[in-house]
Order: C-alpha cells, then sequence, then structure tokens
C-alpha cells in the first residue's frame, strides 16, 4: 500500500509546489522570498519589472528593508525544509488607505442595496397584518423580495472569489454557440415576460479563452442586463466571432432605449444604475462581474450606444501570441 501511495504523495507535492510559485510569480503585489540573509531566492514578475537592481542570489538593499522607504516592507517569516526563509511584501505610499477606502465604499453600497428590498419586505409584512389583506399576493411578493436579496449576496461572493482568485477564469479554451444558445434557452421565459428577443449569431467554431462556467456567467449577465432594461419590443443579439486581427469578440447587442453617452465610462462599476435602470430591479453588479471575469482572461469590455440607440457591450479577447 505504502509504494501505491508514494507516487500519489509525489504528484501532491509537485502540485503543491506549482500553486506556490505561481501565487508569487503572478501576485499583483511586489513580493520577494528571501533566504536567512536576505538574498533573493525568488519574486514576482510584477516586482522585477518595477524594481531595479533586483537579481536572484543578491541580498536586497537596506533601504527596501527599512520602514518609511519609498515602499512599506512586511515581512512573513517561516521555516521549510530546515531552512529560514521570509516572504517580503512591499506596498506603494498610500496603497492600504486606498483599499481601505475601496473596502468602505463597497461595504457602504452593499448596506445600502441590501436596505432597500428589507424596506419593501417589511412593509409588505406589515401590509399582510391589516384587515382582509390579501395574504398570498403579499406572501409571493415577499418571496420576490427575499429572492433579489439572495441574489445579490450571491453576486457579493461571487465577485468576491473572481477578486481573491479563488474562482478560476481561464483553463484552455471553449467553444462558445453551445453555451450562448443553451443560455439563450434559459431565459426564454424571463426574456418573454419583458418583451425582449433574444437572437443567438455566432460562428461556429469561435473559441474563447473561459472556462465553460465563465463563458456561461458572463453570457447570462449580458442578457439579464438586457431584460432588465432594454424595454419591451427590443432585441439582443448574442454573437461570438473572430475578427481580422484573430481577436475573438462575445457580445451583447440590443436595439432598446439605451443609455446617455455620458453614462457608458461608468456602466462597469459595481452598484451604477444609468436613469433607464433606476426604477428597475437587479443587483446592479452584473456588468462589473462580465468586466472581472474578461479582464482575468486578459481581454477587455467595452460599452457603446446611446439614448434611443440600444447598447452593445462587447467583450473583446486578443489573438494568442505566436509561438
Amino acid at each position: 500500500m505504502a509504494v501505491r501511495e508514494a507516487p500519489t504523495r509525489g504528484i501532491e507535492l509537485d502540485l503543491q509546489a506549482e500553486r506556490g510559485r505561481r501565487l508569487v510569480e503572478e501576485s499583483r503585489e511586489f513580493v520577494l522570498v528571501l533566504d536567512h540573509e536576505d538574498r533573493v531566492v525568488a519574486s514576482s514578475r510584477r516586482a522585477r519589472e518595477a524594481l531595479e537592481g533586483l537579481v536572484v542570489g543578491a541580498r536586497v538593499s537596506e533601504e527596501m528593508l527599512r520602514s518609511g522607504s519609498s515602499r512599506t516592507p512586511f515581512r512573513v517569516e517561516y521555516e521549510v525544509g530546515g531552512r529560514s526563509e521570509t516572504l517580503l511584501y512591499l506596498s506603494d505610499p498610500g496603497d492600504l488607505a486606498a483599499y481601505e477606502e475601496l473596502r468602505a465604499g463597497f461595504t457602504a453600497a452593499v448596506s445600502h442595496e441590501l436596505r432597500t428590498p428589507l424596506a419593501r419586505l417589511l412593509a409588505l409584512l406589515e401590509t399582510a397584518l391589516l384587515p382582509d389583506a390579501d395574504t398570498e399576493q403579499l406572501i409571493d411578493l415577499a418571496r420576490r423580495e427575499i429572492g433579489e436579496m439572495a441574489e445579490l449576496i450571491d453576486d457579493v461572493f461571487f465577485l468576491s472569489e473572481l477578486e481573491s482568485g479563488r474562482e478560476i477564469v481561464g483553463f484552455g479554451s471553449t467553444r462558445a454557440l453551445p453555451i450562448l444558445a443553451d443560455v439563450a434557452e434559459r431565459s426564454a421565459d424571463k426574456a418573454a415576460r419583458a418583451g425582449v428577443r433574444i437572437v443567438i449569431d455566432a460562428e461556429r467554431n469561435v473559441e474563447l479563452p473561459l472556462r465553460q462556467r465563465m463563458i456561461r456567467v458572463v453570457a447570462t449577465n449580458l442578457v439579464d442586463n438586457a431584460v432588465r432594461y432594454a424595454g419591451p419590443g427590443a432585441t439582443l443579439t448574442l454573437s461570438a466571432r473572430h475578427e481580422d486581427n484573430g481577436a475573438a469578440i462575445l457580445q451583447g447587442a440590443d436595439d432598446g432605449v439605451g443609455v446617455a453617452e455620458t453614462d457608458l465610462p461608468r456602466l462597469f462599476e459595481r452598484f451604477y444604475r444609468a436613469d433607464r435602470a433606476r426604477a428597475s430591479r437587479g443587483t446592479g453588479l452584473g456588468l462589473a462581474i462580465v468586466k472581472h471575469v474578461v479582464t482575468a482572461a486578459g481581454g477587455h469590455v467595452e460599452a457603446a450606444g446611446g439614448r434611443g440607440e440600444g447598447l452593445t457591450v462587447r467583450c473583446v479577447f486578443p489573438a494568442e501570441p505566436m509561438g
């Protein structure tokens, strides 16, 4: 039995070592791994690109290790294989303050977004206590409010997983057409209730650098955005194609009420709602999730349109470089 387990344990150790290497290499922070004499053992890509004179095997400067220098150091000491090593994080001045400001703003926004359905739910419960109240209808409305709160919480957790890296975005390439068709089919009922038609216009062999689940997440959020805000009589076209330069495009384009051009740059912000959306329900996180998924896979998002001209959201994935 021990002989059989040895290869499995070896593979697991290799996986753990590779994960650790990737965590350091792909970190968005300035991260150094130092030995017991503060010589560089490894470093993140960002650190190598930004810190002049960084050489594996060489000692880091005293200035880099000193608090109050151009970047604030934070040391995490540990032992591995009988060796003493240090993880050294270097942060730019203001990074922590900016993070705290962002965290506080996000918390306040979530609290605000939850407060509205909670207030409506409380009003429904109070109405249910009145004589001759239509209890069954009020219960149905209360369920709707609870569902909206659950959707918001799910989106907040999902976005948090994306940002922390716990939810992997890219894993090879996936053919888009079958997933887009399935999303359209699953969304048909809610689209019909909103008076929105969904059309699929995708090249059969277009592949996107996303996991199947992530293509579904992006497509579903593009559909939901149109269903909520495009207006009755609108048509949403979900398309996937290659451009002449080799870039892969996933796009949702509707011919609905549109948005003001001044709102376009802000559509991907968390909880931002243009004028057309202020009276509509939704978590306000759908397009923020789209942006995060696409950018995590190396692409970028664009929004185009105008009031009365519909809205087009393009997800652009650049062509892979030739090896």
